[in-house]
C-alpha cells in the first residue's frame, strides 16, 4: 500500500561558515558534546544513506508490487536529498579545520564498499532494514527530547537534524516492506537491526571523540561528565523504542507517528523557508514555528 505521507521535499537550508566568532562544529554552544555526536553521525549520511539506495536499486528488479515500488522509489529520492544536505553541512566542518574528517570519511567508505562487494543483496537489504527501524526510534526521541537537545541552538541545523528525522518517520515501512516482500524472517530481520545498530554506533562513537579530541574537550572532566550524560540520556531514551522492535509480529506501521512531525509538516507546505530555520528558543510549542 502506498504511503501517502511520504512528501519530496527541497529544503533551503542556509549553513553559516565558521569564522573567528563561530565553530560549526559547536551549533548548540550549550552542549558542544552532543554537537559533535550529531556532526559525527552527519559525516556518515553520505556515505551510509548511497549504500541504502544502492541496495534498494539492487532489490527494485525483484519486487512485483507496483504500490511498494513507487514507495520504494520515493525513498530513495528523500534518501538522496538527506545525503545531500548533509553533504552541505560536513563542508563547513571541513572548512572550519576538523583534521580529522578525511579519515573518517575514508573509514565509512570502505566500511560500505566492503559490505556491499562482501555481503549478499539479502544481507544488505536486512541491514538496510536494520538502520531504518533504529532511524524510526532515533526520530521519535530527538522529537520527545527536542527542547533539551537543540533548544537554543543554531536553527539551521536544529532543523537539518529535524527534518532528516520527521522523514525518516514518513518513510518507515519501505525498507521493512520491501525485506519482507523478498526475504521474510524473523532472524534475519532481527540480524539486520543488531549488526546495523552496532555497526553505526561504533563508527559515530569513534567520530565524535575524534572530532572532541580537536576541540581540545577530550581531557577535560567536566566534558566527559557532560559527554556521559548526553549519551546515558540519548540511550535511556531510545532502548524502549528498539526493544519494540525485537517483536516477533513488529511492523513500522503499528508505531504512531509524533504530533509535532506531523505538525512540521504542515509548517513545510505553508512556510518551506520556516521549515528551514525553526526558531529554537519556541521548541516546546506544539506546532514549529519559524524565527
Amino acid at each position: 500500500m502506498t504511503d501517502a505521507r511520504m512528501t519530496l521535499r527541497a529544503m533551503p537550508f542556509v549553513f553559516e561558515p565558521s569564522n573567528k566568532h563561530w565553530n560549526p562544529g559547536h551549533w548548540n554552544t550549550a552542549r558542544p558534546e552532543f554537537s559533535q555526536v550529531v556532526n559525527s553521525a552527519s559525516l556518515a549520511m553520505p556515505f551510509l544513506e548511497p549504500y541504502l539506495i544502492r541496495s534498494m536499486r539492487a532489490a527494485r528488479s525483484k519486487i512485483t508490487d507496483p504500490a511498494l515500488l513507487a514507495d520504494l522509489d520515493l525513498y530513495i529520492r528523500q534518501e538522496a536529498a538527506h545525503y545531500k544536505q548533509h553533504q552541505l553541512f560536513n563542508e563547513t566542518l571541513r572548512a572550519a579545520g576538523y583534521t580529522c574528517i578525511d579519515a573518517i570519511e575514508s573509514r565509512l567508505a570502505a566500511d560500505y564498499s566492503k559490505l556491499e562487494k562482501e555481503r549478499s543483496l539479502r544481507f544488505n537489504l536486512a541491514y538496510a532494514e536494520g538502520f531504518e527501524a533504529m532511524a524510526l526510534a532515533i526520530g521519535q526521541m530527538l522529537i520527545e527530547d527536542r527542547v533539551h537537545l537543540f533548544g537554543d541552538s543554531k536553527p539551521a541545523v536544529a532543523s537539518l537534524v529535524l527534518w532528516h528525522f520527521v522523514e525518516e518517520i514518513e518513510h518507515k515501512s519501505v525498507a521493512y516492506d520491501v525485506l519482507h516482500h523478498l526475504h521474510p524472517g524473523y532472524f534475519l530481520r532481527i540480524g539486520g537491526l543488531i549488526y546495523a545498530t552496532a555497526h553505526i554506533f561504533w563508527r559515530t562513537r569513534q567520530g565524535y571523540h575524534r572530532l572532541l579530541k580537536e576541540d581540545g574537550l577530550s581531557r577535560s572532566l567536566a566534558s566527559h561528565w557532560a559527554l556521559t550524560k548526553v549519551i546515558y540520556r540519548v540511550l535511556f531514551n531510545i532502548l524502549p523504542k528498539w526493544l519494540r522492535i525485537l517483536r516477533p509480529g513488529y511492523h513500522p506501521r503499528q508505531i504512531a507517528d509524533p504530533a509535532w512531525g506531523l505538525a512540521w509538516a504542515k509548517l513545510f507546505r505553508d512556510n518551506p523557508a520556516g521549515a528551514a530555520k525553526l526558531d529554537t528558543a519556541r521548541l516546546a510549542e506544539p506546532v514549529p514555528v519559524p524565527s
